[in-house]
């Protein structure tokens, strides 16, 4: 069973790197350690009866900062440094090598997390004892897992599709200034604190949270192709949230979350006081809020809800790595050249993009995980699939890297998505797109349609054991009659469907894209992306009700919940 999600909330999200010194400079003293003992090694195992092809290492040099607050008061607040190795020795070469799925053992596939510390500070004996002692380990791993390897291509059927294991790609070299901050943990603990705080003043509120985390990754990363790369990234994020829960036991969740490479560039205090409040008067109206009974019909998906909509139904299905992966259900893999969305719609991942708009998007990187230039990859261009995702793990007809093999340190690249933008050729303003949907209500006699006004997030499974189907997690969403009535707030509502059902039926875009930034979950870990895409109007989805506890509510009441006062700071 493969399930990949996307969070709205996370501790923090890789953005765009810093401007560096690039090709010239002066060698960083843990950059010329990690390259000295990867030569010493490789060379020394070149002398072995089954050699290495290839080797690399990658160290996360990682400042972190976490505040949190609750109903005005801190709860934690922490600084640390970390620095963090990986390891990847490969065995046999770019045809077959010991990362080949092991067919018929789905645990074989799972590339796990390996955290390996190293020393703070640029010593060179006491870091390559480091890398020598998991280089060590690594190749004795690889020399038994390459004997597996050969051993299940002898007693399987023969793979359809077969393809080499590891690409070839140009080395590339380059060194940028290691980024930083500096924090005032004091100023910021009171600011979070005074966001935290009117929720406190709302006895129905179960949690009222505020969070900042803040976030400098230095990346150090050589191979034994040549290869040298420092890149830095930061990241700010402020993060809001708070449920509350209706007399029928469903818990009711809101979010808002600020996304910034500085803090200085994260929104004033007034702004986010405002959204506070304009959260604490949505809770109340959802509290009210009628639930949705099981549903089919039109509806409209606003840009960030479009957003990861897209990201869930069809950016799964187009990483590389699942077209070659015999427990995938490999959705897309024989659909290269082939109509799979309306001719007006286009896809593309964009990892240069730091922006779009006014919004900084968090899928952005110079160089992937695998040490590959980032690029533009337009996967669907006017309805047609060009192309997939690609990591170093190549497919038949698709043999090289498109810079997109990422993964969380700690875990082995694969192909994964970055910034998703959708575009539309056959746009149309927001309330004409309204207009069509009340119009499609009555072609298909439904007294209403659907909008999808927010969302937290959504998952998705993509094996070939279970349903291939998706669920978006809608958060704010309006019933929109025909008859003129104001749109009606409801709850309890999941977009659920499957893919190839569910894009067919788009049939009008909105003018505008929105974005949705977070952290999406799979076998290579939580990485950083963003999914943009203007509002979508699709003829038919389907909703079920969402999952909810049979506890009452309170029977005590909330403390100090008559004094209709929250504490000052």
């Amino acid at each position: 069973m493969r399930r990949h999600f996307l969070q709205l909330i996370a501790i923090a999200l890789a953005l765009p790197l810093s401007s560096g010194a690039g090709k010239g400079a002066p060698e960083n003293p843990l950059l010329g350690i990690m390259q000295r003992e990867l030569q010493r090694n490789f060379e020394l195992l070149k002398k072995e009866p089954v050699p290495p092809y290839f080797m690399s290492y990658v160290v996360h040099d990682v400042r972190s900062t976490r505040i949190s607050t609750s109903f005005g008061a801190l709860v934690s607040s922490y600084d640390t440094r970390d620095r963090t190795l990986d390891v990847d020795v490969r065995v046999g070469d770019y045809d077959l090598d010991n990362t080949r799925q092991i067919r018929g053992d789905a645990l074989s596939s799972i590339s796990g997390f390996s955290r390996i510390s190293l020393p703070l500070t640029d010593d060179d004996k006491a870091t390559r004892a480091v890398l020598w002692r998991v280089t060590d380990r690594r190749f004795k791993q690889a020399i038994e897992r390459l004997t597996k390897v050969k051993t299940n291509i002898v007693a399987k059927v023969k793979e359809e599709s077969p393809a080499a294991d590891f690409s070839r790609e140009s080395p590339e070299t380059y060194q940028a200034k290691p980024v930083s901050y500096a924090p005032s943990l004091r100023e910021w603990e009171q600011k979070l604190r005074r966001i935290s705080a009117p929720f406190a003043q709302n006895p129905l509120i179960f949690r009222g949270d505020a969070s900042l985390s803040a976030q400098a990754d230095n990346r150090y990363f050589v191979s034994s192709e040549g290869t040298q790369l420092l890149t830095g990234q930061t990241v700010c994020r402020l993060a809001v949230s708070a449920v509350t829960k209706a007399t029928d036991g469903m818990e009711l969740p809101l979010y808002a979350s600020y996304f910034s490479t500085t803090l200085d560039g994260l929104p004033k205090e007034e702004q986010i006081l405002a959204d506070v409040r304009e959260m604490i008067d949505l809770l109340d109206k959802l509290r009210a809020a009628p639930v949705v009974d099981p549903y089919t019909g039109p509806a409209i998906l606003s840009g960030r809800a479009g957003g990861v909509f897209f990201h869930e139904i069809f950016g799964h299905r187009v990483e590389g790595h699942r077209q070659k992966n015999t427990e995938d259900a490999q959705t897309f893999t024989k659909k290269v050249g082939q109509q799979i969305l309306s001719p007006f719609i286009s896809v593309l991942f964009d990892p240069t993009l730091q922006r779009l708009g006014n919004v900084e998007l968090s899928g952005n990187y110079l160089y992937d995980d695998e040490g590959v230039k980032a690029r533009r990859v337009v996967v669907v261009e006017k309805g047609i699939l060009k192309t997939f995702l690609m990591s170093r793990s190549p497919l038949a007809n698709f043999p090289v890297s498109n810079g997109h093999g990422r993964c969380q340190p700690g875990y082995k690249p694969v192909s994964r998505q970055s910034n998703l933008v959708v575009e539309s050729s056959e746009a149309v303003p927001y309330d004409k797109l309204m207009e069509m949907l009340k119009e499609e209500c009555r072609k298909q006699n439904k007294p209403f349609g659907l909008l999808f006004q927010n969302i937290e997030g959504g998952f998705t499974f993509t094996g070939r054991t279970i349903p291939n189907a998706f669920n978006v997690l809608p958060n704010v969403v309006f019933r929109i009659y025909t008859d003129g009535r104001a749109p009606e707030l409801v709850r309890g509502v999941d977009l659920i469907g499957t893919p190839l059902t569910t894009i067919a039926k788009i049939v009008k875009t909105g003018d505008r894209p929105d974005t949705f930034n977070g952290i999406c979950g799979a076998e290579s870990g939580g990485v950083p992306v963003s999914a943009s895409s203007p509002a979508l109007l699709i003829s038919e989805v389907e909703v079920q009700k969402k999952a909810k506890s049979d506890e009452p509510l309170p029977i005590l009441p909330a403390p100090g919940s008559k004094t209709g006062s929250g504490p000052t700071f």
